[in-house]
């Protein structure tokens, strides 16, 4: 895992995603909570969303992120296997 001290920026980048994640996530429940029009194309929608900050946050946590590779550091890590 990158070192808060050692790269800073990355640390930054990192907590950047995690926090996104979080705020996204919690606007979701809100929004379940909240409408009662909310329907599975809106949660596929969100939900992938926040599925994206967290597998960014997965590949920063070990490793800068070029801009390059954005769009494959969105998709689900292969080598974080779900339990």
């Amino acid at each position: 895992m990158i070192d808060r001290n050692l790269q800073p920026v990355e640390w930054s980048e990192f907590m950047y995603e995690l926090e996104d994640a979080k705020e996204h996530l919690a606007n979701l429940i809100k929004e379940i909570e909240g409408d009662a029009a909310y329907d599975e194309s809106n949660l596929r929608i969100d939900l992938g969303h926040v599925y994206a900050h967290l597998n960014r946050a997965w590949r920063r946590s070990m490793r800068a992120v070029d801009k390059r590779d954005w769009d494959s550091a969105s998709q689900f890590p292969d080598d974080l296997k779900p339990i």
